[in-house]
């Protein structure tokens, strides 16, 4: 796991602050926020917040007061303890792509399947810049959609031995992932002490958190496992154009459901989630990787801070429909204020594609190598004499160089980044070697990786009891 220790760019004055707290605070107060459970609204009314219909009034007063009640920050549990996280602080948390239906493998766009939702889980366990795996790393389209969570849910349990996420389709859903996590780690008061899931519980926005993220959202916070509140926000479409107005409604809808959260169990750990970008004001598609995104990302990060919160936000986005260029630095341009941010549970680490439609195996490589740059350049510097290097002044004189000199022979493996997947041959070798492009040379690399794969081991006592339990609850869901 990453610590990032450099310096938070932090683009809001006080007065921006102020100004945005105001604007939250008449959202809640005076155009509410529909909750699509009764529980919810039952929650919020008992404990003195006016209901009306399917909406809730939250008074910002009341709001904070539960906000207060989460953690700063939290430990996550991997069944490998050396790969447990902690989220919150200066710690930076990496997952891979979540949610997407499809697969680019190459030339070649296709539905995507239980063999590459495997896959990717094991690439992200063949990087250690990767801490999970994720969730729906793709959509298992070959699969039963009533069951098919407890198949990845399983696949990510024994294909990594990493932190993972939890499935939030239903509560249904939400259970039978709580369940086979008990097994995993021996008991429910295990994941209850030291929680084990992280789920992305996401709002329907504009101010509507509907009914099967919250039925989700219940099982998980009783459980005291963490769930990502986060308002899914491209502006133009489902908020207003103006970024100030995205981030305040931003602010509203996540501190409604952090506040849901604390009422359902107090104290439980939640993260200010985070998911803000814009749309092409011609076309109406969805843009990733846009100065806007970039302007939100920093600013989510002081508000979060602002209410002393752990957040999600960043990754590598992008529009492009394959890992081309456009498709490097619109992740780029996500990733770097990532960094800046310090946000803490990053999804969409590798594999991002066609803005969140595409699950790509090129482009999962390609983003594990900016990670990994990211990390390297986010590294604070050690200053020491020895790093002065005084010696091999007096070693090399004027004039000459510093190749062969004791200093450099001493450093040469480990002084600089040395990235797996960049060229830096000079073209004769290049064409020599093929001319391959990035694309040619990543896929030649999670190959490679796949070739080599070895599943962490698994108690067979447990495995065999997590395979119970998914044969007895697929029949029970009819598939």
């Amino acid at each position: 796991m990453f610590r990032n220790q450099m310096p938070r760019y932090e683009v809001l004055s006080e007065d921006a602050m102020a100004t945005l707290d105001a604007g939250w605070r008449r959202l809640v107060s005076e155009i509410g926020v529909e909750f699509m459970d009764a529980r919810a609204r039952d929650l919020f009314a008992a404990a003195g917040q006016k209901v009306e219909g399917d909406t809730v009034f939250l008074d910002p007063d009341f709001v904070l007061e539960q906000v207060a009640k989460a953690p700063r920050e939290f430990d996550l549990q991997a069944r490998n303890p050396e790969h447990s996280v902690h989220i919150g602080g200066d710690a930076m948390a990496f997952g891979a792509v979540y949610g997407p239906p499809f697969v680019r493998q190459g030339d070649v766009r296709r539905d995507g399947t239980m063999d590459d939702f495997r896959n990717f889980a094991r690439l992200a366990q063949s990087f250690g810049a990767l801490d999970s795996a994720g969730g729906v790393v793709t959509e298992p389209n070959d699969t039963p959609l009533d069951s098919r969570h407890l198949d990845m849910t399983y696949a990510l349990q024994t294909l990594t031995d990493k932190v993972y996420m939890g499935n939030v389709v239903s509560g249904v859903n939400a259970r039978d992932t709580i369940a086979m996590t008990e097994i995993l780690f021996g008991s429910r008061e295990a994941i209850e002490e030291t929680p084990a899931l992280i789920s992305l519980v996401n709002c329907n926005s504009p101010l509507r958190w509907d009914d099967r993220m919250l039925e989700a959202q219940f099982e998980y916070s009783a459980a005291n496992q963490p769930v990502v509140l986060t308002p899914f926000i491209l502006m133009g479409a489902m908020s207003p154009v103006t970024i100030p107005a995205a981030l305040v409604q931003q602010m509203a809808e996540a501190l409604s459901g952090i506040a849901l959260s604390q009422l359902i169990r107090p104290g439980c750990p939640v993260v200010f989630g985070s998911f803000l970008s814009n749309i092409d004001m011609q076309s109406g598609s969805p843009t990733f990787g846009t100065p806007e995104s970039g302007i939100g990302l920093l600013c989510t990060g002081q508000i979060a801070r602002h209410f002393g919160l752990p957040f999600r936000t960043g990754g590598g986005l992008t529009s492009s429909q394959v890992p081309d260029a456009q498709a490097g630095y619109e992740a780029m341009m996500t990733l770097l204020p990532t960094f800046l941010a310090g946000a803490n549970w990053v999804m969409h680490s590798a594999g991002w594609l066609e803005g969140g439609l595409v699950s790509g195996y090129e482009k999962f490589i390609i983003d594990v190598e900016l990670v990994q740059m990211l990390q390297h350049e986010f590294t604070p510097l050690e200053i020491d004499e020895a790093s002065l290097a005084f010696d091999a002044h007096q070693e090399v004189g004027h004039g000459g160089h510093f190749l062969g000199a004791m200093h450099t022979m001493e450093r040469f493996r480990t002084c600089f980044y040395r990235p797996f997947l960049s060229s830096s041959d000079n073209y004769e070798r290049w064409m020599r070697g093929g001319a391959k492009d990035t694309a040619a040379r990543a896929g030649e690399i999670y190959q490679r990786k796949l070739d080599e794969y070895e599943p962490p081991p698994l108690d067979d006592a447990i495995r065999e009891e997590l395979e119970a339990y998914v044969v007895r609850r697929r029949a029970e869901l009819g598939d």
